[in-house]
């Protein structure tokens, strides 16, 4: 359970190690607005209250070019680190033991991004952040549908490590009960995922 000095010590992992065969192969890397779709996710990690940005990649060999680009356009690249998951054709679980397992040992809790969800709107990420306090995890939550990103203290970190397979952290949040905090989100950003070419449609 993160206090407020611990809040210093957050991390952001962007997940962005799969195929997208859904999509046809390439989804991150693909055009999207004056950029690629992974830049939205990017947008929002590097916006929240996280001393560093790591994104996960696997299956895309762009995507590490990608996340180096936007945050070089930024002025960021000192925030960005870059890890690689050998094993990211398991599914998501390996993607996200590899982000989790590269942060440094001082980090307090990790926000968890999505790769494919471009438009969680601002302030959610430091709305969790402030929730975090007296919970091990905090979501956005709109219209009773639970969103991205999640927030999840160190505590949950050895669980997140045992995970198996392309599941993610759905069933550890799940199973928290009043441990997980829930925090409204203003519009359905926080839901909005780009699994088909059409999603990517204005």
């Amino acid at each position: 359970m993160a206090t407020g000095a611990e809040q210093t010590r957050l991390e952001a992992v962007v997940m962005a190690g799969g195929q997208g065969s859904r999509f046809g192969g390439g989804k991150l890397t693909a055009a999207s607005g004056s950029g690629v779709l992974l830049d939205g996710a990017l947008g929002a990690a590097f916006a929240a209250p996280a001393r560093a940005v790591t994104v996960v990649t696997g299956a895309d060999p762009r995507v590490a070019g990608a996340a180096e680009r936007f945050a070089a356009g930024r002025g960021l690249t000192a925030r960005l680190r870059i890890v690689h998951a050998a094993d990211h054709a398991e599914g998501m679980a390996a993607s996200l033991r590899a982000g989790i397992a590269s942060l440094a040992p001082d980090a307090a809790g990790a926000f968890v991004f999505l790769g494919d969800m471009p438009r969680v709107p601002a302030g959610v990420p430091d709305a969790l952040a402030k929730a975090l306090a007296g919970h091990v995890a905090a979501v956005p939550v709109f219209q009773g549908r639970r969103g991205h990103p999640a927030l999840f203290a160190r505590e949950l970190f050895p669980q997140i490590l045992g995970l198996r397979g392309d599941e993610g952290a759905r069933a550890i949040l799940d199973g928290l009960g009043p441990a997980l905090a829930r925090v409204e989100a203003a519009d359905a950003g926080v839901l909005f995922d780009v699994d088909t070419p059409g999603d990517l449609a204005p």
